[in-house]
């Protein structure tokens, strides 16, 4: 069902994309109940100045370079709860695996109907 877009600064270690990108697959597993071996994710990592753009300071917030945004398109219906469970949980999730700061994840999740999925073969497999 998701599909994670995930944009990176540029210049990490190697293997701090995909290590990033397990971490959001695994938490929406665990805290927002996805399907195993539904994963898709665009992994993209920015130069500085070159379109990663996560304000340094909104709403009181202290944002650094090494900020990133996560966005993620699924199915409607998961309960406010299940959606601060996924914020907190990939946040403690990132923090440990890659050292990431709390203050430096941004996530946005987009809800849609299940009609508005193909998986391949020209079919709404959910419609």
């Amino acid at each position: 069902m998701p599909i994670a877009r995930i944009d990176i600064p540029a210049g990490k270690p190697a293997g701090y994309g995909k290590t990033v990108g397990d971490v959001v697959y695994e938490t929406m597993v665990s805290e927002l109940k996805v399907p195993e071996n539904d994963r898709f994710q665009v992994i993209s990592e920015h130069k500085p100045g070159s379109g990663l753009v996560a304000d340094p300071t909104y709403l009181g917030i202290e944002r650094s370079a090494d900020a990133l945004i996560v966005q993620v398109t699924l199915n409607e219906g998961r309960t406010v709860e299940a959606k601060q469970a996924f914020y907190k949980a990939l946040a403690d999730g990132l923090n440990a695996r890659v050292g990431l700061r709390r203050e430096d994840l941004v996530v946005n999740l987009v809800e849609v109907r299940k009609e508005n999925w193909s998986f391949g073969n020209g079919i709404a497999q959910y419609a």
